[in-house]
């Protein structure tokens, strides 16, 4: 088994979030969040802010840590045990643009509901529900 870290982001800017449409060689279908593996030497939060920057074109600074998730997924050689660290990010526009190279299709922020019921996984929807929880506590402080 082969194990490991990535990290993301539940990014949100006026209280819609941003989701990557990613296609890939029709094996792989679906509405995401931004995240991507740790690089050499770089922090947790640096590869979130990096991962947000490079599949969703969003430039956005972190809120807070929210949670990490784990999963496991087959390749032709080894299973993957992966943790992912998520963090609440705040962008500074609705700019986005999805990363062709990476087949990402198409991207967009959507309200929480329309978000939620677009994402492909159950552990990305959890995340979100988090995440957005935190944002509104935020909102409500004034601190947001």
């Amino acid at each position: 088994m082969i194990e490991a870290t990535s990290c993301g982001g539940v990014v949100i800017y006026r209280g819609k979030v941003l989701v990557l449409y990613k296609k890939y060689r029709n094996k792989y279908e679906g509405w995401v969040l931004p995240k991507g593996t740790v690089e050499a030497n770089e922090s947790f939060e640096d590869t979130a802010i990096r991962e947000v920057r490079e599949e969703g074109g969003s430039n956005a600074v972190i809120k807070q840590f929210i949670d990490t998730t784990q999963y496991t997924f087959s390749t032709a050689k080894d299973t993957v045990y992966k943790k992912v660290n998520w963090f609440l990010m705040q962008a500074n526009s609705y700019y986005n643009k999805p990363q062709r190279e990476e087949f990402f299709e198409d991207s967009g922020f959507y309200k929480y509901h329309e978000a939620y019921h677009l994402l492909r996984f159950p552990n990305e929807k959890q995340i979100l529900e988090k995440a957005y929880e935190v944002y509104i506590n935020m909102k409500r402080q004034g601190v947001w």
